[in-house]
């Protein structure tokens, strides 16, 4: 069942993961001649112009955009969360749901496939696409920034991992959700919405002290982003987080899908 799933689920993580990949293409072919002569000069002008709060909310002001990797620690981070989120949350949100949608529910119910096992391996799937695409972009980004630039693998490679976090409770929390419909539509607004609130409140959250305590509230800061770039590690309490609530949402999902009459 397992390859069966990832088989059904690669055409999605492919479009999904070439999006990232041509993203980040694009930047590397024309981030030279964007910060070449005096172009960097006026985006240094230019962000003197921005208040230091809004800077400090995209990582601008412990980061300079002088060069590929400053970018990607900034603007380029941006993109990565928000993207793999969403594909996170469109993946928990209907991989459950597909079989209800597609009518194949009624043949895993007429083999000897226990909803623990379709729970399971659905998950496993899940998260296996996650964790490759991260790393298929961390790979990608690396080979491009070896050829542009010298630069701080270290703090590099643990930025890349960063975005697992955020995606995987994404993927368990709109997984447990759809056990609550029959219809992927129904979930899937929910799950875009998820991921850009979350967004939009870790922004807010850094803008003033009065607004700091958004930020437990928000998803992406179990990426924990700021931190790694200025103390170059992971912090281990957003590790612990991130395997604590994605185990209390899948136990979650067991137990609703065990109780959930299919259609």
């Amino acid at each position: 069942m397992f390859k069966r799933e990832l088989k059904i689920n690669f055409k999605n993580f492919m479009i999904w993961t070439l999006i990232l990949i041509t993203l980040f293409l694009a930047i590397f072919l024309t981030y030279p001649s964007i910060i070449a002569g005096d172009n960097m000069k006026a985006l240094n002008d230019m962000m003197k112009m921005f208040p230091e709060d809004l800077l400090k909310a995209f990582n601008m002001d412990i980061s300079s955009i002088d060069s590929a990797f400053g970018w990607i620690k900034t603007e380029g981070f941006v993109f990565v969360l928000l993207i793999t989120g969403i594909y996170s949350g469109i993946l928990g949100s209907g991989i459950l749901l597909k079989e209800e949608n597609d009518k194949t529910i009624e043949y895993l119910n007429s083999v000897p496939v226990k909803r623990t096992q379709i729970v399971i391996n659905k998950v496993g799937v899940g998260l296996f696409y996650i964790v490759f695409m991260v790393m298929i972009l961390g790979i990608f980004n690396y080979a491009g920034l070896s050829f542009s630039e010298e630069f701080d693998g270290k703090s590099y490679w643990l930025l890349s991992i960063t975005p697992i976090f955020s995606s995987v409770v994404i993927f368990t929390l709109c997984l447990f959700l759809s056990t609550f419909t029959h219809k992927t539509k129904n979930t899937l607004g929910i799950s875009l919405g998820i991921v850009f609130a979350s967004y939009f409140l870790n922004v807010v959250s850094e803008l003033s002290e009065e607004t700091e305590f958004l930020r437990y509230i928000s998803v992406f800061t179990l990426a924990d982003i700021r931190n790694v770039i200025l103390d170059v590690k992971i912090n281990p309490y957003m590790v612990l987080v991130t395997v604590g609530l994605s185990a209390i949402l899948i136990g979650g999902t067991l137990v609703r899908y065990h109780r959930k009459e299919l259609v």
